[in-house]
């Protein structure tokens, strides 16, 4: 697939509740997700493989209670990158804490699969 597919399917597939499906269809099993901060439990930012970032997905669905969720783009830049803006309304269950949060994606696309995805917090 190329980088305007890929970003088209991830953007759908994040508005249409198909985000752990899209995982095998368009990630490399060696790709990275970088978060701005360390998640809960984690000593590092990064996240490294396949299944480690079906992980950070099953965290964040048992963690968190989505209220709303607004997807914008994709934003292509060249033949191997997009961006994607997040805006989430959550209640983290643990603490019951509500939460509006927003973020940009940033995902690096080669050999027909993303293999990196940044995220950078938006306040």
């Amino acid at each position: 697939m190329d980088v305007k597919t890929i970003a088209s399917e991830l953007v759908a597939g994040c508005r249409e509740g198909r985000t752990t499906e899209n995982l095998g269809r368009l990630y490399a099993d060696t790709a990275v997700s970088v978060e701005p901060m360390p998640m809960p439990g984690s000593a590092s930012r990064e996240t490294r493989g396949l299944e480690g970032i079906r992980g950070k997905h099953a965290w964040w669905d048992g963690a968190m209670e989505v209220h709303a969720q607004e997807v914008d783009g994709p934003f292509l830049h060249g033949d191997d990158r997009f961006a994607v803006i997040f805006a989430v309304d959550a209640t983290d269950r643990s603490s019951g804490q509500r939460m509006k949060m927003r973020e940009v994606g940033v995902y690096h696309v080669a050999d027909g699969r993303i293999v990196r995805e940044e995220f950078y917090y938006m306040s």
